[in-house]
């Protein structure tokens, strides 16, 4: 068994000498044909739980914000729960994050009883307008993902709705293809109308500048500080108690000693079913979870790709045949790709910019969580209080009885 500290690389290159390459082995089994065994990681799931109470807060705010007004009746939010995921009562959930919605009584319609409604916090529409003084700084960076985006297609060309349902996964703001797009000509350009069939955002111009991945931007940098040239290839780490059988060490050593293939180079030529394919479709997953800005994704998000970037039907094997890159996560149920080289434990190490988002807004929610156990601090200090002055009251008395 490997130790925690060995990659799949070192055990490799120890076990170089007593192997033959696949080119003379006949024993040398097929991709589709390997198999290795799925290792829950504690850590990379605890990572995923970190930011659950988050996102569930993030589902409701959005919920708010897309109504007219940024105001919704209390009931009618409390109807959106399962849409929500959300698994309490609204009232319970404000109780336990204050500080998101004001609470305040109007009518829905003229002569009706009035009744409870939200809207956006004075403390929230400060973070909105935060929100959008990041997403101007970093417009620039924006612009490079989705440019990336659309290099690494096969056609240059996304599905406008697509790329609308994965823009919270990459960071792009909500209005992205109204507000950001036309101010970039010179890189994109839409058909159609976005929420309509057919509608495709494309390529207008290649930047060569773009068109280098977390890999070779990775060797570049360690060829310049070293100066020795090193070549571009993946940071592979077995997972703690990890072992490979002998027929995949072989395989994977193989595979490894390949030539780096780019996921914005032009791969038609090559056969789906060859080991220069899956370099270069791990290459693509690499990128896209780099691209992310918590370095993972649901799986079934990237299944929506497959035909835009090649990906085979049986995709999903990748992430856990290449178990020293990747990690699947199967937290809450959904299949969670992750890029392991991006994590320390549970902590992201590689952190996107536009995460100061992110970061801002669990300030926020951590502002509301701490006034709260205030609250209940002090409730219960009372309450302490009021029991002692009631056995204080009743210890005198019990003395006044006993003098009668």
């Amino acid at each position: 068994m490997l130790s925690k500290t060995h990659s799949i690389s070192f055990y490799l290159y120890h076990s170089l000498q007593l192997a033959v390459t696949s080119r003379t082995n006949p024993f040398i089994k097929s991709i589709s044909s390997l198999r290795v065994v799925w290792r829950k990681d504690r850590k990379l799931d605890q990572a995923i739980e970190n930011d659950k109470r988050c996102k569930l807060c993030a589902r409701v705010v959005k919920e708010v914000l897309n109504e007219p007004g940024q105001v919704i009746p209390l009931r009618y939010l409390q109807k959106r729960r399962e849409r929500m995921r959300l698994n309490v009562k609204i009232m319970t959930f404000l109780t336990r994050n204050p500080g998101l919605f004001d609470i305040y009584y109007d009518r829905i319609k003229p002569k009706t009883v009035p009744v409870q409604f939200l809207r956006v916090s004075d403390r929230l529409k400060e973070f909105l307008e935060e929100e959008k003084r990041i997403f101007r700084e970093q417009e620039p960076w924006t612009v490079s993902k989705l440019c990336k985006l659309l290099m690494m297609s096969k056609d240059k060309v996304l599905s406008a709705d697509k790329l609308v349902h994965v823009k919270r996964y990459f960071g792009f703001p909500n209005d992205f293809l109204v507000d950001l797009v036309p101010k970039y000509p010179q890189y994109f350009r839409l058909v159609g109308c976005p929420g309509e069939e057919k509608s495709f955002l494309e390529l207008v111009s290649w930047n060569s500048e773009f068109a280098k991945s977390v890999v070779e931007r990775r060797a570049e940098e360690e060829s310049g500080l070293t100066g020795i040239r090193v070549r571009p290839n993946f940071n592979v780490k077995l997972p703690p108690g990890f072992f490979l059988r002998k027929e995949m060490r072989e395989w994977v050593r193989d595979w490894m000693e390949l030539d780096y293939v780019s996921p914005y180079e032009d791969v038609s030529h090559l056969d789906q079913a060859s080991r220069e394919m899956e370099k270069r479709t791990v290459g693509v997953f690499h990128e896209l979870l780099s691209l992310s800005l918590h370095k993972r994704v649901p799986v079934p998000i990237l299944g929506k790709f497959c035909d835009e970037y090649r990906f085979s039907n049986a995709f999903s094997s990748v992430f856990t045949r290449h178990s020293g890159i990747f990690y699947m996560s199967l937290k809450g149920g959904i299949e969670t790709a992750m890029l392991r080289e991006a994590y320390k434990d549970d902590k992201l190490i590689d952190r996107d910019p536009l995460l100061e988002i992110n970061d801002k807004f669990v300030e926020l929610l951590e502002q509301g969580w701490k006034k709260r156990e205030q609250q209940l601090r002090l409730q219960r200090e009372e309450v302490k209080r009021d029991m002692e002055m009631m056995a204080m009251k009743s210890g005198e008395n019990d003395r006044y009885s006993l003098d009668e």
